[in-house]
């Protein structure tokens, strides 16, 4: 069993992934500042000997023995990661120094949780991991997708002049339990809106796409990354193909709820992209992996927590 640290444990997906580990019996160090993460979401580990929840914000350098750093710490939507660009960008870039630092120093291996969005909005569909994508460097989104960006040049220069073992991998749109209900993301949205009976607020036509998926595939693609050999490092796309309009998505949610809420349509925010959908092929061929949950099974498990917490 191994001793792993995992940057932004209490996050959504941080969570998730610390759930995993735990019950596979590693020793687990969740680090987090509690911007966006929450105590709640690992209460249930508290009493594991096997797990550690240390406050910290990776933009500081941190200290511990460990075989295995998977670093997700960063604000990931776009009301979360607007509230303070300069520390989300710092969030991204110094965090990566620092985790890769302690990485070069203690010889572990480290796995950037990197993001579709250094795809821009993209100008090939789907998208391959070697597109390089069309983002905008001055945008409102810029901190974010230019952040995360660079965080993935840091991890290649690490390995490529200190010979850090490094995996880096690109997370499509994912959903699931311990969601915040005002995180700003589309499926959280539409579901608290739908069971609130409120309207549904769809931004632009609501004929731009995105490809969602369910947090356990994400995390199964995350630990088999994590195992393959040192000579594969990424970039891979971790996201399920199956495209969806936003309006599409909407529908869904409405029927699945039995919501009273009506569509209404608003400005579509600042480089907001059409288009967004991964190529897998790399992740089929050297993980194994596909996502297996279809989203109308995901929806109703998502669907089910928000009804646990929705007042």
């Amino acid at each position: 069993m191994k001793r792993i640290l995992v940057s932004g444990g209490a996050g959504f997906i941080g969570s998730h992934l610390c759930f995993r580990l735990v019950n596979e019996g590693h020793e687990v160090i969740c680090l987090d500042n509690f911007f966006t993460g929450s105590k709640e979401n690992v209460q249930h580990l508290l009493d594991y000997d096997n797990f550690e929840l240390v406050r910290h914000d990776v933009s500081n350098p941190y200290s511990a023995e460990v075989d295995e750093i998977y670093n997700l710490a960063c604000p990931a939507s776009p009301i979360q990661y607007q509230v303070d660009p300069i520390q989300t960008i710092k969030t991204s870039v110094m965090g990566a120094i620092n985790m890769l630092g302690l990485a070069n120093r203690v010889k572990a291996k480290i796995l950037q949780a990197s993001t579709s969005e250094v795809y821009g909005d993209p100008i090939i569909h789907p998208q391959p991991e070697c597109y390089w994508g069309n983002v905008n460097p001055v945008g409102y989104r810029s901190c974010y997708d230019e952040g995360k960006r660079c965080a993935e040049t840091l991890f290649m220069d690490y390995h490529r002049q200190n010979n850090v073992k490094i995996k880096i991998i690109r997370i499509f749109n994912t959903y699931g339990p311990q969601m915040l209900p005002n995180d700003g993301r589309v499926v959280s949205n539409f579901i608290v809106q739908a069971l609130r009976n409120e309207d549904i607020t769809i931004y632009g036509s609501g004929t731009q796409t995105r490809s969602f998926q369910y947090v356990d595939d994400l995390i199964e693609g995350m630990t088999r990354m994590m195992a393959t050999g040192d000579d594969f490092t990424g970039p891979v796309n971790i996201g399920n193909p199956g495209e969806f309009s936003i309006l599409e998505l909407a529908e869904k949610v409405i029927a699945m709820t039995g919501s009273k809420s009506h569509i209404v349509f608003r400005p579509l925010p600042h480089d907001d992209p059409k288009q967004r959908q991964p190529n897998i092929t790399l992740a089929k061929e050297k993980l194994n992996w596909q996502p297996t949950v279809v989203l109308d099974a995901g929806l109703q498990k998502t669907i089910d927590y928000f009804k646990q917490i929705i007042k």
